[in-house]
């Protein structure tokens, strides 16, 4: 198999013809099937906050988990990866306190825990499609 040279394509370009290829190909069902019975390794993913949008910073630690679960899957190991939301905490509620324009624990008193509770479950879902994407 000969490489073209990346410079000369858009990556986008390249990158979209190559999971063509990988759709076509069936691929990640054959590194599926190819490991059955073999050692397995899990991967619990440290889940994001979902209070705002994805930034750079996320990108290089996915990227960074990627390679190494890669790594795992070319050693021969059945890699399971379980993933999930944070949405209970601290970034969630500062979050809703701004967009309420609240200062602290009494505003939330004043506006209702359980109404401030409600808002902070629907705030998780704000950002949840660029996060898919």
């Amino acid at each position: 198999m000969v490489f073209e040279n990346l410079s000369e394509r858009p990556i986008a370009e390249v990158q979209s013809e190559q999971a063509d290829r990988w759709d076509r190909e069936n691929l990640l069902e054959k590194c599926v099937t190819t490991r059955e019975g073999k050692p397995s390794f899990l991967f619990y993913e440290g889940p994001p906050t979902a209070n705002g949008s994805p930034g750079i910073h996320h990108v290089m630690a996915r990227t960074l988990k990627d390679s190494v679960l890669r790594h795992k899957t070319m050693q021969g190991y059945v890699v399971k990866r379980k993933a999930g939301w944070d949405t209970h905490g601290l970034p969630v509620e500062i979050e809703v306190e701004k967009q309420l324009n609240m200062n602290g624990k009494k505003d939330i008193e004043k506006y209702g825990i359980r109404e401030f509770n409600k808002k902070c479950r629907e705030s998780v879902f704000t950002y949840e499609k660029q996060w898919r994407e």
